[in-house]
């Protein structure tokens, strides 16, 4: 036997629809928690979802298979945390060889040391352009191809060419359509000739990844000294052995700093995974902070939902007495109220995610983080509706349907 006719339904449909429309102002005002509430959260929800796909593509340039062995981690939250590391010893040119010598689990291993300089081609200049130096395996450890030209060879880094690998973006400003190929250009004092460009790579955090100059390290150092700490980039065989590598790289790193058993690393192993890490867990507590105050929108939206019926059951008692004295079943008045209270809860959700999908194209197009409203928020949507509908709606609607006839058609 069916609980409800379609008969039933459609006039529950209608008496709501009418009650609502004949109460506008009433009903704008109990949906605007409803819909504050649900704003809140799925402009959160898309918000961190599309930080989360942003930052994941901005980290990604460092490769999920390549470590990073610094003398600080990536991570650091504390400023006297900060102050300890500083008193570390730097990474030298020495620990490099060391880690070169002995590890076996690497596909290719490399250096990194940098600076920032003034880069002259004739009467053109580019300031604060990032000079790194390193070796001829950062192609491998970075990711990084030369779109025209070639990068530098060992003995080139051995011999300490002043060869050059310019960044997109130099090439872009310093040369416009020219072919820099072969071109000398000046940093600070020191001329360099250029024997490749790389590919475009666009920008990290607001970074440019373009706006640099690749030297050979060992030219760097004859430049400009080796007393800055640098860094150590390791690139793994095989993704799945990249723990075991990074075992094997604290082994060899203590041995090269002369660590005994019971003293701490003085040295940090870095990765892409822990500055993700340490993003989720900053935005997962935003995340649950906020998720809290759009809940508790939706509560205090639910409980006016509440209010609002109560005062609609003992305005329309004398309606509901005389739905019964001609033969309305208690089930079909406890329809026709709780189909009431969906509808203003559904006024609220519709109201809330068209807002939220306004947002998120105005953020999408202000920024570079691509927010949007998933299709499964808009069923969260739905449960909203039906949950909120008929958890707050319940009650009025079971006081509606145990009225006693008599008495609701006595009621003035």
């Amino acid at each position: 036997m069916k609980f409800f006719s379609w008969s039933e339904i459609a006039e529950g449909l209608g008496i709501a629809f009418q009650a609502l429309k004949s109460n506008r102002l009433r009903t704008i005002l109990t949906t605007l928690g409803i819909f504050i509430g649900v704003v809140v959260i799925t402009v959160i929800i898309s918000v961190i979802q599309g930080l989360n796909a942003y930052v994941k593509g901005e980290i990604s340039f460092l490769g999920a298979d390549t470590v990073y062995i610094s003398r600080m981690p990536w991570t650091i939250t504390d400023y006297e945390e900060y102050l300890e590391y500083t008193k570390r010893k730097r990474i030298t040119e020495d620990h490099y060889e060391f880690v070169k010598r002995y590890a076996t689990l690497d596909e290719a291993i490399s250096l990194e040391i940098a600076t920032r300089r003034t880069v002259k081609y004739g009467s053109e200049s580019l300031d604060d352009v990032i000079i790194t130096g390193t070796s001829e395996d950062y192609v491998t450890t970075q990711n990084v191809v030369a779109e025209y030209g070639r990068f530098f060879t060992p003995s080139e880094v051995n011999f300490r060419k002043n060869v050059c690998v310019i960044g997109y973006e130099v090439a872009s400003i310093l040369f416009e359509d020219r072919d820099p190929i072969g071109e000398r250009i000046k940093i600070g004092a020191n001329t360099f000739s250029i024997i490749g460009v790389l590919e475009e790579r666009g920008q990290v955090f607001g970074q440019s990844l373009d706006n640099m100059t690749i030297i050979p390290y060992s030219v760097f150092e004859k430049i400009y000294g080796n007393r800055r700490s640098l860094e150590v980039q390791v690139k793994a065989r095989n993704p799945d052995i990249l723990e075991e590598l990074i075992d094997e790289l604290i082994g060899i790193m203590r041995r090269a700093r002369s660590l005994g058993a019971g003293e701490p690393n003085d040295f940090s192993i870095n990765q892409q995974s822990e500055i993700m890490d340490l993003y989720n867990s900053i935005t997962q507590i935003l995340y649950i902070v906020l998720i809290g105050i759009g809940s508790i929108s939706l509560v205090v939206g639910g409980i006016g939902i509440m209010n609002i019926m109560l005062v609609s059951v003992t305005e329309r008692t004398r309606e509901i007495g005389i739905r019964k004295a001609l033969g309305a079943k208690n089930r079909v008045i406890m329809w026709q109220f709780l189909v009431e209270s969906m509808f203003v809860s559904a006024i609220g959700v519709t109201i809330g995610i068209l807002i939220s999908m306004g947002i998120a194209m105005i953020v999408r197009s202000a920024t570079p983080i691509p927010v949007n409203i998933s299709l499964w928020v808009l069923f969260l949507g739905i449960a909203f509706t039906v949950t909120i509908g008929i958890f707050f709606g319940l009650y009025p609607a079971s006081k509606a349907a145990r009225l006693d006839p008599v008495e609701a058609l006595r009621y003035e």
